[in-house]
């Protein structure tokens, strides 16, 4: 049942935008299904919002699907599966045309509200592309790690014993490496992605800045100083700039190598060029900002005082975003070797609790955009306990201005801890909560105030400064903007019914059954309209009225019809059949024909249709129902082509 249901929203999401061949390329995140789409007029949002299973909808620069956690990643794959891709690979062209304007045609300026960025906005969503595909794992393996770091501070401080807990920490710790120990890989083969080159040449760019295989013993020379490299010190930036070089140059490559070898002299190539130059290139001059940071630190350090921790708050942010706050480990065991306890390392620590009020700030704030407010609830709880990249790269760092916010409450936090000093940690570990039982000397209530004050720090500052004008726009509309598609599918001008009654006859011969038996809510909660399911018992369809063809879809599956009253009909042959493309469907009729009732439009393959395992119940529907004061349904179980089955009273 679960299968089924998973394949049903991703048959019916595909039906609503267009079918596959409207999209381009699809990803998924926590919550929603994110498709790239060619022709957004051929989206029918009304009906895309009303799928069962489907939370919501959000028109951005992809047109994501609120779908919800747990769900998502399976309804995600089932619908790459259906078009034979992997997620994220781009979709077979097709010169098809898909769903037309049976619904609605979406006002083409409606979307242009939110999907224009600026530049700057324009890299912060490449950034945030990299990487909220990774915040599942983010979240999973923060989480475990968390806890890891809980017991591990625990033991450290003599509250747990080590011979009943070493082991399973470590474990604990094995199963968080995972994801962070080897970040720049992802990072590598989701920037690869991004930029059009190969995902897995760009995980061997990740790879290569980790340094595995150099001999410790012999490790490579700096060019520019003869100084040992070290892994990592490009950081995350280096990866991603050298993986955009790599797409540049496996784009140029491909011109000009023949297809025969490009399998073969293309990623060699490639990975030569840019391997070298990001280990003495790129890597090296990212060492030369790492350096530079160092030394800006300890002068900040000699400053002292709330100045320092303010400075040392704000800045740490930055640090991580660029991947150089590993520096930072030699400096902090330097000190627990000479003082008993490093007393950076608290202040660092308020870096994360003013991300974690400004996510907060944002939680209130963009309320309504239920997608956002899942999105925070999961960064959230590792972020209270010192994972911090999950409210980077998935909550402020994409939005711009609560970054910088978020810093100003670090800076808080680090100002409250500096000013009223000596608070050290006795060993190194996470921020947040979890780092609060290696505080030394029992000074833990002065980093819990530091937490309280970055906590709040941030909240404010966010809540009245660090709010982006387009999010909380879009935020505030969010349920109103799908509210209104929903209850408005077409775009008519309304007129008075120039007839008292109107009549509508059957263009099937079969069971009649009412629309609430069907299974699907679009049809069974009267969204599109009021009328009458057939179950027909042959494959002719005829024309119900004198009047005109309004629109046929190109799978054939459907079809509308405008009465010479104005009654518009929709006749949709059973359920998902848009699955089909058109097989089992034969068309008589295209759009703005004449017809007279009784005329032959569709000629169907019911057998074909049960064979696939669909339903060929069909709804007849008055898509301008609200227009008349009652659609009233005759009152016959089994009906035959010609017979009367709707009363229209204007």
């Amino acid at each position: 049942m679960a299968e089924e249901k998973i394949s049903r929203i991703a048959r019916e999401i595909y039906e609503q935008v267009g079918g596959t061949q409207n999209v381009s390329k699809l990803v998924h995140c926590m919550t929603r299904v994110r498709m790239s789409i060619i022709d957004e007029s051929k989206v029918n949002f009304d009906s895309l919002k009303a799928i069962e299973g489907v939370m919501g909808i959000v028109k951005d620069e992809t047109l994501q699907v609120v779908i919800g956690p747990g769900t998502v990643n399976k309804v995600a794959q089932e619908m790459v599966s259906i078009v034979g891709v992997r997620l994220g690979e781009s979709f077979p062209s097709s010169g098809e045309q898909s769903i037309d304007e049976l619904m609605a045609k979406t006002k083409a300026d409606a979307k242009e509200k939110y999907n224009k960025p600026s530049k700057f906005k324009a890299i912060l969503n490449t950034i945030s592309k990299i990487f909220v595909p990774l915040i599942p794992a983010f979240v999973g393996a923060g989480l475990i790690g968390g806890l890891a770091s809980v017991l591990g501070n625990l033991v450290t401080s003599g509250t747990l014993d080590a011979g009943t807990w070493l082991q399973f920490i470590t474990v604990l710790k094995i199963i968080q490496a995972g994801i962070f120990s080897y970040l720049a890989l992802y990072v590598g083969m989701n920037a690869a992605q991004e930029f059009g080159a190969t995902p897995a040449l760009g995980g061997v760019i990740g790879a290569v800045s980790l340094l595995t295989g150099m001999n410790p013993e012999a490790p490579l020379k700096n060019v520019f100083n003869g100084s040992a490299l070290a892994a990592g010190q490009g950081g995350i930036i280096g990866v991603i700039f050298a993986v955009w070089l790599l797409s540049i140059i496996e784009k140029q490559l491909r011109k000009v190598i023949p297809d025969s070898i490009d399998i073969i002299v293309t990623p060699t190539i490639a990975l030569l060029v840019i391997g070298f130059a990001e280990i003495f290139v790129i890597m090296p001059i990212a060492g030369v900002i790492s350096s530079s940071l160092v030394g800006a630190i300890n002068m900040v350090l000699q400053v002292g005082g709330g100045f320092s921790g303010f400075i040392l708050g704000a800045l740490f942010l930055p640090m991580v975003m660029f991947g150089l706050h590993q520096v930072l480990t030699p400096i902090h065991l330097e000190m627990i070797a000479k003082t008993g306890s490093t007393q950076l390392l608290p202040i660092l620590a308020m870096a994360g609790a003013g991300q974690v009020g400004a996510a907060i700030a944002l939680w209130i704030k963009l309320r309504k955009d239920k997608e956002f407010v899942e999105r925070v609830k999961g960064a959230l709880p590792v972020g209270i306990l010192g994972i911090g990249e999950p409210l980077i790269y998935g909550i402020t760092l994409p939005l711009g201005r609560p970054f910088v916010t978020a810093c100003i409450g670090g800076g808080i936090g680090g100002a409250i801890i500096g000013t009223l000093g000596h608070v050290g940690s006795i060993a190194i570990g996470p921020s947040g909560v979890a780092l609060l039982p290696l505080i030394a000397n029992g000074r833990w209530w002065i980093y819990l105030l530091g937490l309280l004050g970055a906590y709040i720090g941030g909240f404010i500052a966010t809540y009245l400064f660090g709010i982006p004008k387009d999010a909380k726009a879009k935020a505030d509309h969010y349920g109103e903007k799908v509210q209104m598609e929903t209850l408005q599918p077409t775009l008519r001008v309304v007129t008075t019914p120039n007839f008292t009654t109107s009549t509508i006859y059957s263009p099937l011969t079969g069971h009649a059954k009412d629309l609430s038996t069907i299974a699907d809510d679009v049809f069974s909660s009267g969204m599109l309209g009021q009328g009458i399911a057939i179950e027909p018992t042959d494959g002719q369809v005829l024309s119900p009225v004198d009047g005109v063809v309004t629109s046929v879809f190109p799978t054939k599956h459907a079809i509308g019809v405008t009465s010479d009253d104005g009654v518009e009909i929709l006749i949709h042959i059973g359920m998902d059949t848009v699955s089909l493309n058109g097989e089992g469907f034969e068309s008589f009729v295209k759009q703005n024909d004449r017809v007279h009732k009784g005329d032959l439009m569709l000629r169907v393959d019911l057998d074909k249709i049960k064979a696939a395992g669909l339903s060929v119940l069909t709804p007849i529907v008055v898509t301008n129902s609200s227009s008349y004061k009652a659609v009233k349904i005759a009152p016959n179980n089994q009906v035959s082509k010609g017979d009367l089955i709707l009363t229209i009273e204007s």
